[in-house]
């Protein structure tokens, strides 16, 4: 596995790592597609539940299949938080955080862009995720 992730990939997904902030390739990404677990290809997240929450990290209201999301707690570093972990890969995600958008879900996925792959809409078909188009 570790010949297919790059080094930020291995140490964010396998090693329970964290980028640094604002320089994730999708932290300012807001094209319309899915993002993949970079490990496994499972979709995580729909680039319509993403927002801008200016913590320096992609972040989503919501993840796209519930049942491919794992919520862990996490007292590492001296702070009380929840873990979100994918179900298939085990990969290190990121957290989730309960102080997202009101309006939608409260909470905010923030998520290190080196444990995600963007499928752009147009290419769902194309890359097996054509079940994912009808969203659009």
């Amino acid at each position: 596995m570790k010949d297919n992730l790059t080094e930020m990939q291995y140490y964010v997904t396998q090693q329970n790592g964290t980028e640094p902030p604002f320089q994730g390739e999708y932290d300012k990404h807001f094209d319309e597609g899915i993002y993949v677990d970079i490990v496994s290809g499972k979709p995580l997240f729909h680039s319509k539940d993403k927002y801008d929450a200016g913590c320096g990290w992609p972040s989503f209201t919501r993840p796209i299949e519930e049942h491919e999301v794992v919520e862990k707690f996490d007292d590492s570093h001296g702070m009380r938080r929840v873990e979100v972990r994918s179900k298939t890969a085990d990969s290190h995600l990121g957290h989730v955080f309960p102080d997202g958008p009101k309006e939608e879900t409260g909470l905010r996925y923030c998520i290190n862009s080196a444990a995600l792959r963007f499928v752009p809409k147009d290419k769902l078909a194309e890359e097996g995720y054509e079940e994912y188009s009808k969203l659009f």
